[in-house]
């Protein structure tokens, strides 16, 4: 294990009375989670796979449903922020635009988290992406480095459109927007909490809404808790009817978001809004800027 990865484990430790409200509760004839045999890929092994728990006595106290779930959120993101200096995993996507949902996207990603030291950036925000399928998307490769590149990306198509060539795109702009909700600078695990705790303050400021912590999911093979937030009216503020946030029960870290918009009648199904499903999560794996450079031999940019 890498000396990134033991103090992860150490600070989850040392933060995990505080996440889960100081009281866990083993489950009766779970398995102990599979080691690995690999040295090469660094072993997290930060708890026992137990759901977690919102703080006690938060249902009664809390001035919002909300408080705690952003509570939860917050210790979260510390802990991304403060030990996580990058991962892979494969990035299952799927965006509802206008009236039309796409299909699943998958992806391999590289990313490696800004790094501050005082109020300058040490380490940039870098993205490598490579499409695995469906097939529209296949061979398609991305790279994106803050501060870099007069803040583009980078990119190429797969295929026969590889012949296009390479171009440098715009993160918010046409062609890179084009079939995506979001810009590519939004992608990745710690902006995905940072966008649901910004959720989760504008939905204060509109009345209230239920809100659950459940065990029993997961991801990948993963045992994860699923944070629930559910708006039973519909009002033009609210972004969503229900969402919900797996929760890697080791890592306690999100792997998996979902949103729902409301159903046509009572019985209706729910419409799905967007999904974000990251898989063989691998956390501290010492990423270079070799894996965001578009001179390395293992990537086709600029190759025809």
């Amino acid at each position: 294990m890498s000396q990134q990865s033991k103090r992860f484990v150490r600070a989850t430790l040392l933060g995990l009375a505080s996440i889960v409200g100081g009281s866990v509760t083993p489950c009766i004839g779970q398995e102990p989670p599979a080691t690995n045999s690999n040295p090469a890929e660094p072993v997290l092994r930060v708890s026992k796979n137990v759901p977690l728990s919102l703080p006690a006595g938060a249902a009664t106290t809390a001035p919002h449903p909300l408080d705690p779930a952003l509570e939860l959120a917050r210790q979260s993101l510390g802990l991304m922020q403060s030990h996580v200096s990058d991962y892979t995993a494969v990035l299952v996507k799927r965006e509802r635009i206008g009236d039309e949902l796409g299909d699943n996207e998958f992806m391999f990603v590289k990313i490696r988290n800004r790094k501050m030291e005082g109020d300058q950036v040490k380490v940039p925000f870098s993205v490598y992406l490579a499409f695995l399928k469906p097939a529209s998307v296949k061979g398609r490769e991305v790279i994106y480095i803050e501060n870099s590149n007069e803040g583009k990306l980078v990119a190429h198509e797969g295929g026969m459109k590889r012949m296009l060539g390479t171009h440098f795109l715009e993160p918010d702009g046409y062609l890179a927007m084009a079939g995506q909700k979001y810009p590519l600078t939004d992608i990745g695990l710690e902006n995905l909490l940072v966008k649901l705790i910004e959720k989760g303050e504008r939905d204060k400021q509109h009345g209230h809404c239920h809100v659950k912590l459940e065990g029993g999911a997961k991801v990948g093979g993963r045992e994860c808790s699923i944070l629930e937030v559910v708006h039973p009216v519909k009002k033009p503020h609210y972004e969503f009817h229900k969402a919900q946030v797996f929760m890697d029960n080791e890592w306690k870290i999100p792997v998996r978001y979902a949103a729902f918009g409301w159903p046509e009648g009572s019985e209706g199904e729910l419409e799905v809004i967007e999904e974000y499903t990251y898989q063989n999560v691998k956390i501290n794996v010492g990423l270079t800027d070799k894996d965001f450079d578009v001179a390395n031999s293992d990537y086709n940019f600029h190759k025809r």
